[in-house]
């Protein structure tokens, strides 16, 4: 998300397992097939908690500073956890751990499912757990990355469908959301949300991987222990320069542009033109990402970085448009652009993070470099109101704007990211007879 686990080869005989099966080529075969059933359907329902906790927690009378708290506690604990959920991934088998972790949040969510439809919702238990929610997020993640390689050898063809598949997702679970919110109740929601990783849960079940690589592929002994573990992905981590560097730039954007975007974006369109007027814009944004994807689908550059980083340009188009004040159908025109181009370049990311990096410390891999995309969001958000207070919220939009255009400037002259070249999937050992 195996037969030989990373923590193996320690003195103990390696566990018997049942035969996996290899990577293939088509991306309709039953293991993937199964695989992006449970991201897309797991995507759906995480578009719409927000939804339905904002409106259930506003009903109680927790107003924006209870929604605030509940999401932070969920984000705090990913962020804190994803680190050590991706030695986890890496020293057992990942689809495992992706099970076990969607059945936990089937609990928490019908916990708070049953919350809300007693009437009964206090801040901390909420927040207690979103808590949960974010450890087991933390534990689920890392083996996304390393799913990939593993049931199918077109690994950006995958991501590209993957990706596609949850933009849409995300684009209708809002939507499902309002309508059950007012149709039935935001517990209503929160039972559906439950039952879509019930549904993860099931689908992931099914699927067989094929082996992933030597540890020594990874370039290094195999460490003795946990902490050991989370020293050799750092230093794994650390001797890519063209991962860190596109890390570090990727918390500019953040702080500059992805933070403040979703604050300011709606305090400037919902007052002059209503709450249609940013579900539009938001569609527009779900609609480009799955441009994106498909886009990623037929183009195969040799150097998927460098026209990642051109496509990124277009991700300055939204602040942009929002910060000028442009008319809505321009704004949302502009923002199914900056969609596609954070789509594509989302593809070409993953692939080469999935090909560029050994299958055993793929995990570890990932979960450093989801933990650096992250946290400076926090801060852009936290920062957002206090800037647009100073100088204006259109002029911190377009200062996003050219921040946007300054970082894929940036990441066009950096040598490593240039030039970093793209690579067939590692090929897996045969699966065990």
């Amino acid at each position: 998300m195996n037969a030989s686990p990373p923590g193996a080869g320690q003195g103990a005989a390696p566990p018997a397992v049942r035969p996996a099966a290899p990577p293939t080529e088509r991306l309709t075969s039953r293991d993937f097939l199964f695989f992006l059933a449970a991201r897309a359907v797991a995507r759906l329902g995480d578009a719409m908690l927000p939804v339905a906790l904002a409106a259930g927690l506003i009903a109680h009378g927790l107003g924006a500073g209870g929604i605030g708290l509940a999401m932070a506690s969920y984000s705090v604990c990913f962020a804190g956890f994803v680190v050590f959920g991706g030695v986890f991934s890496d020293r057992t088998e990942p689809r495992r751990l992706m099970v076990t972790a969607d059945v936990v949040r089937v609990g928490t969510q019908a916990l708070a499912a049953a919350l809300f439809l007693s009437g009964h919702v206090v801040l901390w238990q909420i927040c207690a757990i979103g808590a949960v929610n974010g450890v087991a997020a933390g534990v689920f993640q890392p083996g996304v990355a390393s799913v990939v390689p593993r049931i199918a050898r077109d690994v950006q063809g995958a991501n590209a469908v993957i990706r596609t598949a949850e933009s849409l997702a995300l684009l209708a679970g809002p939507a499902a959301a309002g309508l059950l919110v007012a149709t039935v109740s935001p517990g209503g929601v929160l039972v559906a949300h439950a039952a879509t990783y019930a549904v993860s849960a099931g689908c992931l079940a099914f699927v067989r991987l094929g082996r992933r690589g030597s540890r020594a592929a990874g370039g290094t002994a195999p460490p003795v222990g946990y902490f050991a573990d989370l020293a050799q992905g750092w230093r794994e981590f650390r001797s890519r320069s063209w991962m860190w560097s596109v890390i570090l730039l990727w918390m500019v954007l953040m702080v500059t542009v992805w933070g403040p975007q979703t604050p300011l974006t709606a305090g400037e369109i919902i007052p002059r033109h209503g709450a249609d007027a940013y579900g539009l814009v938001n569609s527009a944004l779900g609609g480009g990402t799955a441009l994106g994807g498909l886009l990623a689908f037929r183009l195969r550059p040799a150097f998927p970085l460098r026209a990642g980083a051109a496509a990124l340009f277009g991700a300055a188009l939204f602040p942009a448009a929002v910060g000028a004040g442009l008319p809505v159908p321009a704004v949302a025109a502009c923002t199914a652009v900056a969609g596609a181009a954070v789509g594509f370049w989302g593809v070409m990311w993953m692939t080469c993070v999935q090909t560029q990096v050994p299958g055993p410390v793929l995990g570890r891999i990932h979960a450093y470099e989801v933990a650096g995309s992250l946290a400076m969001m926090p801060v852009g958000q936290a920062l957002a109101g206090p800037a647009a207070g100073w100088l204006g919220a259109r002029v911190v939009l377009l200062a996003g704007a050219v921040a946007a255009v300054v970082v894929s400037a940036t990441l066009l002259v950096l040598p490593a990211v240039r030039g970093l070249r793209r690579v067939p999937a590692p090929q897996p050992a045969p699966p065990p007879r």
